[in-house]
């Protein structure tokens, strides 16, 4: 029971547990319930959820049958029994809701993990276990075009690939084209021996976005590396808001003392805690889903 996820779906966590022997995910029940019923309250779904198990259990429904219990994170960082159900159940789970959530719910259940998004996300489940990146290269322009093939191989024919056009995203123009070969130069050069000069490195790396799509999720790995390598730390990017994190990236162009702020506390020298690994996955690529 190593492998811990967490997906997302209209910014309600929905907990996930590998289960090796059986070889599948098991959905807490209590976080489907609150996504369906648009509840962020804990006590709340637990209580709904004891009605509703009582009135499926009395119409002998087996979505009760199909429930077990293993353990889960919470919100307080501990880890409780709660009740969980196989994926393949989970529809039967959902439409046993009144709510008419529940078809978009399931929508977003079924197909999500086939997007773009959610096939590089699988693949970045992995990327702990690839020594893809030379000790050598972590910090270099190098290590991040690995990084982002890695992740997008098969997905982009850019995967890996240095961008040819000039991008932007609202009204935040990144390092014009002509010039990001240079700059990427400038930026790999950066010192990278305390935890400010990694951020700045992160920041102006940022800037530069080297690639079409996916810097985001490329780049935070990236600099977990980093971390990893000089400090011996790595972040856990679940103690870091959504919101936040995009305004202080965005104000970063100008002045990154929010995301030096951001960062700090939520380093952890658990740097080879799979569990830290995944859910800083799982979050990286929540960064990245629109509002």
């Amino acid at each position: 029971m190593s492998k811990i996820s967490i997906r997302f779906y209209k910014d309600h966590k929905v907990r996930a547990v590998w289960d090796e022997e059986h070889n599948q995910w098991w959905f807490s029940v209590l976080d489907i319930v609150g996504a369906i019923n648009g509840q962020v309250d804990h006590e709340k779904n637990r209580n709904y959820w004891k009605y509703l198990k009582a009135k499926l259990r009395k119409a002998k429904s087996e979505v009760v049958s199909a429930t077990t219990q293993l353990k889960l994170t919470a919100s307080d960082g501990k880890k409780y029994n709660t009740d969980v159900i196989g994926q393949g159940d989970v529809d039967k789970l959902a439409k046993a809701i009144p709510n008419n959530q529940a078809t978009a719910f399931l929508d977003w259940f079924t197909y999500s993990d086939n997007t773009i998004d959610g096939r590089s996300k699988k693949k970045a489940y992995t990327f702990i276990e690839s020594n893809l990146v030379a000790d050598k290269d972590v910090g270099t322009v190098k290590a991040l075009q690995q990084i982002h093939a890695y992740l997008f191989g098969g997905l982009y024919d850019f995967a890996g690939k240095i961008r040819t056009k000039t991008i932007a995203k609202g009204n935040t123009l990144f390092c014009l084209a002509e010039h990001l070969h240079s700059y990427l130069k400038t930026v790999e050069a950066m010192p990278e021996n305390t935890f400010d000069e990694i951020v700045d490195k992160y920041v102006e790396m940022n800037a530069a976005h080297p690639f079409m799509e996916g810097n985001g999720r490329s780049t935070r790995i990236w600099l977990d590396l980093i971390f990893k390598k000089r400090l011996g730390l790595c972040v856990d990017w679940s103690k870091i808001d959504k919101r936040e994190y995009l305004d202080a990236m965005i104000a970063s162009h100008l002045d990154s003392t929010r995301i030096h702020e951001l960062l700090k506390p939520a380093l952890t020298n658990k740097i080879d805690d799979r569990e830290i690994f995944m859910k800083g996955i799982d979050y990286s690529y929540y960064y990245e889903q629109d509002e």
